[in-house]
């Protein structure tokens, strides 16, 4: 999308960029409430205090991460004065005037934060190919439920 290619190949990756932030913004705010009303079931007990920990922050760092990407990208985008295609076909205003140093640090941010969640992503698709490839114990089963074991 950044990279030297026809204007108008450019601007339709920039377009599915912006629309595509703002479904992941609502999408991962729907799954924080719905974490909030129905919390995950408890992790086995076979499972080291210090795994859990690690666990608990690697689930905040990525819908932190993820929240601080969408709205980094939000603020870039309309402080510096360009739309979000998607919000402007539901009405939205925008809800920061233009400001070209908030976009830029904006921008900085959203550019710099990217690495901190393909780490966490890493790190989490790691943990969890551990847990149903090598240990089988029941972690993978909590974060996809088709693969629990069926009751008789």
């Amino acid at each position: 999308m950044t990279q030297e290619l026809p204007r108008p190949t450019q601007n339709l990756l920039f377009v599915l960029h912006k629309n595509l932030g703002v479904i992941i913004l609502t999408v991962v705010a729907a799954r924080l409430l719905w974490r909030f009303v129905s919390p995950p079931p408890p992790a086995p007990a076979t499972l080291p205090a210090l795994q859990r920990r690690v666990a608990m922050l690697v689930h905040f760092g990525l819908y932190g991460f993820l929240l601080l990407m969408a709205l980094s990208g939000y603020v870039r985008v309309i402080a510096g004065g360009f739309p979000i295609e998607s919000l402007n076909a539901l009405g939205v205003p925008p809800l920061l005037a233009k400001n070209e140093p908030l976009a830029d640090a904006a921008k900085a941010l959203h550019a710099t934060a990217i690495f901190g969640l393909l780490a966490l992503i890493a790190v989490h698709v790691g943990a969890a190919s551990y847990h149903g490839l090598v240990r089988r114990d029941g972690v993978l089963a909590r974060m996809w439920p088709p693969l629990a074991p069926r009751k008789p």
